[in-house]
C-alpha cells in the first residue's frame, strides 16, 4: 500500500514540504473560540515555519522528537477521530472501540512519518492566506491558502470545523495539497484494504508499512 499519492515527481521536494507545513499545522497550537478561521491559519503558519526553521532537530527528521511534540502538544487540538473516520468510511461504524483505536494510532504514525522527511526542505517559505468565501457553514468551512518559496506556488486548503458548547473553536479535520483531499485520497486505499478483509486487515497493512518506515534509514 502506498502513503500518499500527492507528491509528483516534478514537484516532489515542495509539495512535501507543503505537505508537512499542512500536517503540522493541522495537528498544532490553542484554538481561540473566538478567533476568526483564516486568521487562526494564518497565525499557525507564521508559528510552525517559525518553529520548523528554529529546531534544526525536527528539521532532520527526528522521529522521537516529532512524535513526542504531536502526542504531548498538538493531537489535542485536531478532530483526528472525525479525519479517521472518513477516511475509513462507513466500516468505521461497523468496528470496534479498540480497532478505531488500533486504526487511529497506525493513521497518525504514518501521517507523521510520510511527512516528517519534507522538514528538511524548510527554508525561505511563507503561506499567503487568502480571504475567506461568504456563505459557508461552521461545520464544512475552507480556507484557502499558498506556500510560496522557490518554484511555483503551492495550493494548500484547509477544511475546519466549529465545535459547539463551551471553549468551542475552530478544528482542522482535512487538507488539501495542490487539489488533492487527504481524506479523498486516503479513503480509496483504505476502502480496498478493506473489501480484501475488512479493518483488521488495513489496520495490519498500516502496521506493517510503518514498521518499514520505522526500519528505513
Amino acid at each position: 500500500m502506498k502513503p500518499t499519492a500527492l507528491l509528483p515527481l516534478n514537484r516532489r521536494d515542495l509539495l512535501a514540504t507543503a505537505g508537512a507545513l499542512a500536517l503540522c499545522m493541522t495537528m498544532s497550537s490553542v484554538w481561540a473560540a473566538d478567533e476568526a478561521p483564516e486568521a487562526l491559519i494564518k497565525r499557525i503558519s507564521t508559528e510552525t515555519l517559525d518553529t520548523i526553521k528554529a529546531d534544526k532537530s525536527l528539521r532532520n527528521g527526528d522521529m522521537a522528537k516529532i512524535i513526542q511534540l504531536v502526542d504531548a502538544k498538538l493531537m489535542p487540538h485536531v478532530n483526528f477521530r472525525r479525519m479517521t473516520a472518513l477516511a475509513t468510511g462507513p466500516a468505521w461504524r461497523k468496528a470496534t472501540p479498540e480497532q478505531q483505536k488500533r486504526l487511529q494510532d497506525e493513521f497518525k504514525i504514518l501521517l507523521v512519518r510520510t511527512y516528517s522527511g519534507a522538514l528538511s526542505q524548510v527554508s525561505d517559505q511563507i503561506v499567503v492566506v487568502k480571504p475567506l468565501r461568504a456563505g459557508q457553514e461552521d461545520k464544512n468551512l475552507v480556507v484557502n491558502t499558498e506556500v510560496r518559496g522557490k518554484g511555483d506556488p503551492i495550493q494548500l486548503d484547509y477544511r475546519l470545523e466549529k465545535t459547539p458548547g463551551e471553549g468551542a473553536g475552530w478544528l482542522i479535520f482535512d487538507l488539501n495539497v495542490l487539489g488533492v483531499w487527504l481524506i479523498e485520497n486516503y479513503r480509496t486505499q483504505f476502502t480496498k484494504e478493506i473489501n480484501a478483509g475488512g479493518i483488521d486487515a488495513l489496520v495490519a497493512s498500516l502496521a506493517a508499512r510503518n514498521k518499514t518506515n520505522a526500519k528505513a534509514p
